[in-house]
């Protein structure tokens, strides 16, 4: 498997546990638009421990992003990664992904699962073609949201947003079931794309494919 060390140019928070990775871009480093890659920090120790983190930026900037959620009590990677800054070295890997765009249709996304999702609609905007796409996004709260101003100025009206744990007027108080999506949807013969944690994931597909979704249309990452 072959490996890059990059530096980190840049990181912030962009909410209380998402933090946005800018590092360098190695030579002849491409991706498609919703793949990832698996990333290490290049600390004594820590170069072997990798997680999977999705690209959000486009393909042609000179530089690559990453949104990373920061679990805080997993004394993991991530909680590293929510100590440091720029200067300090990441290790990229391989990239790899199966959730790519396909066509018109559908996202729905869980909390951090919007990272994949984030450089195909950037990506379409750019190209002018991100009309007659939707996004429906459930998070437990509206702090919880990634990027919320982007998405709405991309999406527009074709943005949902549904929080779990909070009642937000003008916006939905509940979980995307069986029911939701029936209301929600009024075509099922197009693409969806489906990314968050793997119940959720499992859950959703299992409706739309009782909803008569193909399997040839339902893109997940595998």
């Amino acid at each position: 498997m072959a490996s890059h060390i990059v530096k980190i140019i840049q990181s912030f928070y962009i909410t209380h546990d998402v933090k946005c990775f800018m590092v360098e871009k190695p030579e002849n480093y491409d991706f498609i638009p919703g793949q990832a890659t698996d990333v290490s920090i290049n600390i004594p120790g820590w170069e072997d421990k990798v997680r999977p983190f999705t690209f959000t930026n486009l393909r042609e900037q000179k530089y690559l992003e990453f949104m990373i959620k920061i679990y805080r009590d997993h004394d993991g990677v991530t909680e590293m990664l929510g100590g440091i800054n720029a200067g300090a070295e990441l290790i990229l890997h391989d990239v790899f992904g199966a959730i790519q765009f396909k066509g018109p249709g559908v996202f729905i996304a869980a909390g951090a699962g919007i990272t994949p999702f984030i450089s195909i609609f950037r990506d379409l905007y750019k190209q002018n073609k991100l009309y007659g796409n939707k996004l429906i996004y459930t998070n437990k709260t509206s702090e919880d949201v990634i990027l919320d101003a982007e998405l709405r100025r991309l999406l527009k009206n074709d943005y949902i947003k549904v929080f779990t744990r909070e009642n937000v007027i003008g916006f939905t108080g509940k979980r995307i079931d069986r029911n939701f999506l029936i209301e929600n949807i009024s075509n099922f013969g197009q693409h969806f794309y489906v990314c968050g944690p793997a119940d959720f994931v499992a859950n959703i597909s299992k409706n739309l494919l009782e909803l008569g979704v193909t399997s040839d249309t339902l893109i997940v990452e595998e």
